[in-house]
């Protein structure tokens, strides 16, 4: 109904912790995909992963715009998890806080599809998200491109003011709180922003925050 709020959350980072053992092995895939296909010693294949990473906010958009480099086959080379199950660090808890919160939640994430179908299946929290948005659904225009909150919102037939969003990315914050967004930081940092109306340590606060939002 009109007015209900739709809960947009990020993944990696957001829902589970991705920087102990997931977020190196991508960062070690994007690495050698960028040697091998643009030429480049192991160094400086690195240092343009990152570079665009910090210019664009994700790495493939970086590539596509200036290699050539066809995004899915990239995503789909980078992101091959065999072992997933065992990499993945997820808190219980934060399971029950979601089903806690009011209101359609979509997943709103940068990852591919299988990728992020995978882990919301291994977390058991499939069965919470109305919706998957993930990179190939956003046409590959990546958060923070308002093209993607736009597509997003365009295909949910959504206002951007019944919109939470939920990020550990800052820069994805600052987008949606320009469409008219509320906003919630997902950090353990000092920093604060004119563009998070909640800061969090872990999802598993949300609830406590409901009257903020």
């Amino acid at each position: 109904m009109y007015g209900e709020r739709v809960w947009l959350f990020d993944l990696d980072n957001t829902l589970h912790d991705a920087s102990p053992h997931i977020f190196p092995r991508i960062n070690q895939a994007m690495r050698d995909y960028i040697a091998h296909h643009l030429a480049l010693d192991n160094a400086s294949a690195d240092r343009l992963r990152q570079d665009y990473w910090h210019r664009y906010g994700a790495t493939l958009l970086g590539l596509t715009r200036h290699h050539a480099i066809d995004p899915a086959h990239f995503l789909r080379e980078t992101h091959r998890f065999p072992d997933l199950e065992r990499l993945i660090a997820f808190e219980k808890p934060v399971r029950h806080a979601l089903q806690r919160l009011p209101g359609r939640k979509l997943l709103f994430t940068n990852a591919p599809l299988a990728y992020a179908e995978t882990v919301l299946g291994l977390t058991g929290l499939d069965s919470l998200f109305a919706a998957v948005y993930s990179v190939e659904s956003l046409n590959f225009q990546p958060k923070p491109m308002l093209a993607a909150y736009r597509n997003l919102l365009r295909v949910e037939r959504l206002s951007p003011r019944r919109c939470i969003m939920v990020e550990d990315s800052l820069a994805n914050l600052v987008t949606a709180k320009t469409l008219g967004m509320k906003t919630v930081w997902v950090s353990t940092g000092l920093r604060d922003s004119p563009s998070v109306d909640v800061k969090v340590r872990s999802v598993r606060e949300l609830p406590r925050h409901l009257n903020r939002l």
